[in-house]
């Protein structure tokens, strides 16, 4: 290997080493946030659990609002790749956007952590948001999604007319959201095992049910 092949093939080494020390860390960062919230999560703990140096943190990050920050974008995009991975315009609309809310519903099931950290960020007002360039350009897709199936299930006169793309994602991901961000205290304030499989099988069903029903053409 001459020394230019050298010279490039440790940069390689070098980038992939920084990828993987930085994912490393999000993870880390992620788990931690989750379970403690910004306010809790302390820089120690995230490099002991990554079992990197913290001083990484700051090197990659600036600080643990900066790694905040981060690891809410990492998960916006890791919601909305999993979106777009559905394709759902190889289905008829009906068919897409029933497995559009069963998907909303069963990611949140999957990724409790998920809700912890948006509930968290919005008890914070939003802040740690505000400085990422790509938020808008990452969480467009969804709305642009439902447009496109709305449209389609328009067309085929399955849908009723003049929906709001945006509105429908909202209703979507609120009522999943609710249920799983609020499971604990309604169990109790109704007395009624709500977290349990059954009764999420129940409320599952009706997400999909209600928002069928709500976009049909009459």
């Amino acid at each position: 290997m001459d020394a230019d092949a050298a010279t490039v093939s440790g940069r390689k080494r070098g980038d992939l080493a920084k990828a993987s020390s930085r994912d490393v860390l999000l993870r880390a960062a992620r788990q931690v946030f989750a379970e403690r919230g910004l306010e809790g999560a302390r820089v120690d703990d995230i490099a002991r659990r990554a079992q990197v140096n913290k001083q990484l943190v700051y090197h990659y990050f600036d600080n643990k609002d900066g790694l905040y920050a981060a690891v809410l974008e990492h998960v916006y995009k890791e919601i909305r790749q999993r979106e777009q991975a559905l394709d759902l315009s190889r289905f008829p609309a009906e068919e897409a956007m029933r497995r559009l809310v069963e998907f909303s519903f069963d990611y949140l099931a999957e990724h409790p952590d998920f809700v912890a950290l948006i509930a968290d960020e919005n008890a914070h007002g939003g802040r740690h948001l505000q400085g990422a360039a790509d938020v808008e350009a990452v969480n467009r897709p969804i709305v642009e999604l439902l447009a496109e199936t709305l449209k389609r299930g328009e067309a085929d006169g399955v849908f009723r007319k003049g929906l709001d793309p945006l509105h429908v994602y909202l209703s979507i991901a609120g009522m999943a959201f609710f249920y799983f961000s609020n499971v604990h205290t309604l169990s109790r304030i109704f007395e009624r095992p709500l977290a349990s499989p059954p009764a999420s099988a129940e409320r599952r069903a009706h997400i999909i049910d209600f928002t069928l029903n709500a976009i049909r053409a009459r």
